[in-house]
């Protein structure tokens, strides 16, 4: 049975930087497989490798042994079946919604009757209406973000690509944000690999939690949420709702007492020799 293209492989990934005259292994021996319309979460403490695995995805930095393959192609470049979304919303200040949201389809060439209409999907999709001619700084950060998150949906790209998406917003519009997010990925899934430090977060949006080691960056576990969350319809809930149920706090809290470990575990980064590594890149 062929891959889907839209599912995302790490085999046995392995990431080493240098600081000076010193090598370290940031990421060792990842291997995760996200299959098509997953939702994958990654945790792990500060430092742990997470932005660099999702990096390795988007093809914006490459593993020193291993691979990363998105469908059955290794990822050498980013490309449009991969949409990135940051915790800086990346929006051009000088650009409308309307225009920001329409940027990446117009730069394929994307005739303006069928951008337009994509465009315009958007915007009702994530409840912009009314600010479709305001300029990012007119808006407040959860509403900048819902623009940013229309213009990777816009794409419609294969496989859309989180770090950390919500981290700069105030902790209401935080939740507000998650349960659009929930309710986007019903309506227009895709499959998503998402960073985050908040475990409730993770939890909440997750079909599976991967946890990670602090550095070198290893997967501790594999959290699998999906059950859980169709056997009790978290989904037709509200979020505090859920929040409350046991069985989200039994998932929340095994995660947080394993990163806990982590936190205090006093291991080093090792150092790793030439021989250990191959140079970075595609």
């Amino acid at each position: 049975m062929g891959r889907s293209m839209s599912q995302i492989s790490f085999q046995s990934v392995s990431r080493v930087f240098r600081r000076g005259s010193e090598e370290i292994l940031a990421v060792a021996d990842v291997s995760l497989e996200v299959a098509d319309r997953e939702f994958v979460a990654i945790v792990g403490p500060s430092g742990c490798g997470k932005t660099t695995l999702l990096r390795m995805a988007a093809g914006l930095d490459f593993p020193s042994s291993g691979s990363v393959l998105v469908g059955a192609r290794e990822v050498a470049e980013p490309g449009p079946d991969r949409a990135v979304v940051f915790q800086q919303f990346a929006l051009f200040p000088w650009k409308t919604v309307r225009e920001n949201i329409g940027f990446g389809l117009k730069c394929r060439g994307v005739p303006a009757a069928q951008r337009n209409a994509a465009v315009d999907r958007y915007i009702e999709m994530m409840g912009l209406q009314g600010h479709e001619n305001a300029y990012p700084h007119q808006l407040s950060g959860g509403m900048q973000q819902r623009v940013a998150i229309a213009r990777s949906y816009a794409l419609e790209p294969e496989v859309l690509l989180m770090d950390e998406p919500f981290g700069a917003l105030d902790a209401q519009t935080r939740i507000e944000m998650q349960e659009e997010l929930i309710r986007l990925a019903r309506v227009n899934p895709r499959t998503v690999l998402f960073i985050t430090h908040a475990v409730e977060e993770a939890v909440y949006l997750a079909d599976r939690v991967a946890v990670m080691t602090r550095r070198p960056g290893r997967l501790a576990e594999i959290i699998d949420v999906a059950p859980v969350r169709r056997a009790e319809a978290w989904e037709e809930r509200p979020i505090e709702e859920v929040m409350d149920l046991g069985s989200f706090t039994h998932l929340r809290t095994r995660i947080w007492k394993m990163l806990r470990d982590e936190r205090e575990a006093k291991a080093e980064a090792p150092r790793v020799t030439p021989l250990q590594r191959r140079k970075a890149g595609p």
